[in-house]
């Protein structure tokens, strides 16, 4: 752990703002400005990291959440900096640079989208701060960050487009809702599914985003439904089950039947959407596996103690029928 010795005048301005920092027991994002990290910093037993999470905009975000700050609990020797930008990029920026402000001993990033990170990067490293990219990804330079562990999102596209592929041999219409427009997911699965649909019997209707939300998924699939109308779309691709979970219930208030009059396939596997998937609704989901917080968190301690790391560490995944959420379920932990 580094340590930084702060001025007393320093410490006594800061000292009343670090009583609001949330810390790994709280459950809402924080003011990234507020001081939680000088303990952390200097008493050389406590590790504190500033983590920048996308927002809440889906139960797997939650679950992600959730791992991350029990990973980074004051029972594991940690003090967790939490802030939720809200999916905004500029915000996640800024509270990134906060933690540097506030010289927290690493940063852990969700980044939001992919680009516009190499001068905040390069600022961390400057200042010595390690910095581990969780879930997503970005376009700047590797030595820029330690090291990243998340989920193979093209791969997650390709695993959904076989599926759709195989089920579907006869002229398919499908419509597709999107993830956040530049983000790592939804980029790579986007590249993955079509890549496996490539010279298959499905046509591309329409794409556009949904954000990654429930209401966003079911504003895009309304819209879909009024310009193309319940008869012409036999598929929806969904990036996430939060907006396939929206699709439903717009493709229900249109009077027609979700997983029977048209398919849907998803990426996630949270709960809710394996139990739409349970009870026929969706017809395959592609895992998504949001707890990474343990491994995140043996990674700071890694880079922190000067150990080699993988640059990256890839999460397997799973794949569902309706058969296997069913039996999934009882015991799924998200």
């Amino acid at each position: 752990m580094k340590k930084r010795f702060l001025s007393t005048l320093a410490f006594t301005a800061t000292a009343a703002l670090a009583l609001a920092a949330c810390s790994s027991g709280s459950d809402g994002g924080t003011d990234a400005g507020t001081d939680g990290g000088s303990d952390g910093g200097s008493s050389g037993d406590v590790i504190t990291v500033g983590f920048a999470q996308t927002g809440s905009e889906s139960g797997w975000r939650s679950a992600n959440t959730e791992s991350m700050k029990t990973a980074f609990s004051a029972e594991n020797g940690f003090d967790l900096v939490f802030n939720a930008a809200d999916n905004d990029p500029a915000a996640q920026i800024q509270a990134v640079r906060s933690f540097i402000n506030q010289g927290v001993d690493a940063i852990v990033i969700a980044p939001i989208v992919e680009d516009g990170w190499d001068d905040v990067l390069q600022e961390a490293k400057d200042a010595g701060i390690p910095v581990i990219l969780e879930d997503r990804t970005v376009t700047a330079s590797d030595d820029l960050y330690a090291s990243w562990v998340g989920l193979d999102f093209e791969l997650e596209g390709q695993k959904a487009g076989e599926w759709a592929a195989a089920e579907f041999t006869e002229p398919t219409n499908m419509v597709v809702l999107e993830g956040t427009t530049g983000s790592a997911p939804a980029n790579d699965r986007a590249t993955g599914f079509d890549n496996a649909i490539a010279g298959s019997s499905i046509t591309k209707l329409d794409s556009q985003t949904g954000d990654f939300t429930r209401d966003g998924g079911k504003t895009v699939m309304e819209g879909f439904l009024q310009k193309y109308g319940v008869d012409e779309i036999d598929l929806v691709y969904a990036h996430n089950d939060d907006m396939a979970l929206g699709a439903i219930e717009a493709i229900e208030a249109a009077g027609a039947e979700p997983g029977v009059d048209i398919k849907i396939v998803s990426i996630d596997a949270v709960r809710d959407g394996m139990q739409a998937l349970a009870d026929g609704k969706i017809n395959y989901i592609v895992e998504c596996n949001p707890l990474l917080g343990e491994k995140a968190a043996e990674l700071v301690k890694a880079v922190l103690a000067g150990d080699d790391v993988d640059k990256r560490t890839i999460v397997e995944d799973q794949a569902f029928d309706q058969a296997a959420a069913e039996a999934a379920l009882p015991d799924r932990k998200y």
